[in-house]
């Protein structure tokens, strides 16, 4: 395991049913491609040696005794492998013969779990030849030349590389009570689950919501192999499924329905399993002992130390962690307008107000707060021109700016004024005797501040609130004037980062308005990103660009994302982000720019310390009252250190 990540595997070999030898010879095949894969944990279907399909003939010893051997056999052959595999067989044990699961490495059997819940219903009579583990009175037994205590306690198995799993079988997840409750809240990062699941019309897509919500109710990684082509069709046929979910997403998923054995990979992030579950109080409260008495009842066994590998990411990482895919977008993005509006809604009736006020600079924040105030007034059925709309030129005001502003105005509707700044900012610069010539902190920052004197009185004279534009991106660098665009009355955008800004601004150009609307804001989105507070070149184009200045927002939204949402450590997210980002941005741009992101965020919290009241939009938020509590002079070193050692 290496940056919390560990290689699994779901197998489903092509059986012949009661044939031991030919299974086990297909166990062992997939086994090797798995220990070539760099797997470190490898599931099998339930009853896999003998096949699940053998009825009766689970009462011949001839079988029994075979698949004995077969173990013997397939023990001998993991001696050189560093995998762990998990393995479906029947195994006698005093009077009661067990479904269970072996856990075998390098020629040990680490360990034997029997089934808990047995389906006695519709196709299924496995009390016809099992007992379940509660019919178990824990005792060890010699089985397949090892010694093992076989026990209806619960079992986790702890890798050399610090990752600990549990292993269920089939209906114990149907069940109401799965075991796998247990063993997550005793520790248990992945649940391995061999199966043998028939297929119906509508099971199998109720089967994966059924995984989903497990493995996102336990925060686990959830490995499950079911039996497939080979097993008997008699009554029924297995279809053969391999899932692999992390914390409810599906990471990989093999074809249904093949006549040949197939295997599926993935790489389980166990450290952002293990940092949800830290923040996740309800999970921490099941943990105590008066919570789950069974908790205090189980049993680590330690598997064996295996050889180092090479580390190589092979998962699919997405620079755009805040974007929803585009099957969702349409969704995702009408339900953040709704927040916003419905927001905004609320603070107007409990403010008894039909005014708002706003500084529209042609930017993007701009433009998405004036958009969440016309869905608001539409909700609400208020005149538009209850909205207004300021515009504020200044020293670096472009004409591309300002008349996409007055454009995208006029054409919404809203009541639209126009207050140009110099003349005050020149007298404040007279007044505290700074020389205009030097374009500094003073200079931005004074230019800044007046735009918000002016949209605050201007609220006061028209009894209407401030609506803010900042978003997430510019909270968590300081990226807003002190006092400035950092304050309002009530701040729509910020629990959006900066992506999602822009995709939000294109979903609107795309799917709500149309003609001029839309055009400007395709415009609006092809404009560089910047505070317009220095001059404008020779030609009138924009001089200062935001990402010039603090960085890509790309990157920056990256961070954030794995800094808020998992505590990952400086070398984790600047791997991540180099493998997400690979082809545009190199390593050491990515350090460049993640020792900018840890410097900035820690220096400026003291901005997010008194940020206004604004809706949580996603599972981030830099709210002061909410999911982010930090205090303001938080020394940085240790990140910085980290990001000095890349």
């Amino acid at each position: 395991m290496e940056y919390g990540f560990i290689k699994v595997a779901s197998a489903v070999p092509a059986v012949r049913v009661a044939d031991c030898e030919y299974n086990r010879q297909q166990i062992e095949t997939l086994m090797g491609q798995a220990e070539d894969a760099g797997v470190e944990i490898i599931v099998f279907p339930e009853l896999c040696i003998t096949a699940y399909t053998c009825q009766d003939l689970f009462r011949q010893q001839v079988l029994i005794d075979a698949c004995e051997h077969a173990m013997v056999a397939l023990l001998d052959h993991s001696r050189q492998l560093n995998v762990i595999s998990i393995v479906g067989l029947p195994v006698v044990v005093g009077d009661l013969l067990l479904n269970c699961a072996a856990v075998i490495q390098r020629g040990k059997l680490l360990g034997l779990v029997p089934k808990v819940y047995l389906p006695n219903y519709s196709e299924f009579y496995e009390k016809r030849w099992f007992a379940s583990a509660q019919d178990l009175r824990p005792r060890e037994i010699r089985y397949a030349g090892n010694r093992v205590m076989v026990t209806s306690r619960p079992q986790l198995f702890h890798t050399s590389g610090g990752a600990l799993f549990g292993v269920e079988i089939c209906e114990d997840v149907w069940g109401p009570t799965p075991p796998s409750n247990v063993l997550a809240l005793a520790g248990a990062d992945l649940i391995f689950n061999l199966s043998a699941s028939d297929e119906l019309i509508g099971k199998h897509n109720y089967l994966k919501s059924l995984v989903a919500q497990q493995s996102a109710r336990t925060a686990t990684g959830y490995v499950y192999s079911s039996c497939g082509f080979g097993e008997s069709t008699q009554d029924v046929v297995y279809a053969g499924s391999a899932l692999i979910y992390e914390n409810g997403s599906l990471l990989a998923e093999s074809k249904r329905f093949m006549l040949d054995s197939q295997m599926v990979v993935a790489q389980v992030d166990i450290e952002s399993l293990r940092s949800n579950r830290r923040m996740n109080t309800t999970f921490v409260n099941a943990q105590r002992p008066d919570a789950n008495e069974a908790l205090t009842e189980g049993v680590i066994i330690d598997c064996l130390a295996v050889d180092s590998m090479p580390f190589a990411l092979d998962r699919h990482i997405s620079p755009m962690p805040f974007l929803p895919v585009d099957s969702d977008m349409q969704d995702v993005c009408e339900t953040i307008f709704g927040i916003q509006s419905m927001g905004l809604v609320k603070r107007m009736l409990h403010t008894q107000t039909q005014k708002v006020v706003l500084g529209v600079s042609g930017g993007l924040d701009s433009t998405l707060a004036l958009l969440a105030c016309v869905r608001a007034f539409d909700k609400l059925g208020y005149d538009r021109k209850g909205i207004v709309g300021v515009t504020m030129p200044g020293f670096g005001t472009t004409d591309r700016t300002y008349h996409n502003a007055l454009r995208l105005m006029a054409d919404l509707g809203v009541t639209v004024k126009e207050i140009n700044i110099a003349k005050s900012v020149v007298q404040h610069f007279e007044d505290i005797g700074h020389d205009i010539a030097k374009h500094d902190a003073t200079y931005e920052n004074a230019q800044a501040r007046e735009r918000t004197q002016i949209l605050m009185d201007l609220a006061n004279e028209l009894g209407g609130f401030v609506v803010g534009t900042g978003d997430l991106s510019e909270l968590a660098l300081g990226w807003a004037t002190y006092n400035g665009d950092h304050m309002s009355m009530y701040g729509v955008n910020a629990g959006i980062p900066k992506t999602l800004v822009l995709c939000l601004v294109k979903h609107a150009a795309t799917s709500w308005l149309q003609g001029d609307a839309a055009a400007i804001l395709r415009d609006i989105v092809d404009t560089p990103i910047s505070p317009e507070l220095v001059p404008a070149d020779a030609e009138g184009h924009i001089q200062q660009k935001t990402e010039d200045l603090v960085g890509p927002y790309e990157l920056h939204d990256f961070f954030l994302f794995y800094v808020l949402c998992y505590g990952f450590s400086p070398r984790k997210i600047h791997m991540l982000a180099c493998h997400a980002f690979a082809g545009k941005h190199d390593a050491a741009t990515v350090k460049h720019w993640l020792t900018t992101f840890y410097r900035r965020f820690f220096s400026q919290q003291f901005k997010r310390s008194c940020l206004p009241d604004g809706p949580k939009i996603s599972s981030v938020s830099l709210s002061p009252r909410g999911d982010w509590r930090m205090p303001s002079d938080a020394v940085s070193d240790l990140w910085l250190k980290q990001c000095e050692a890349l």
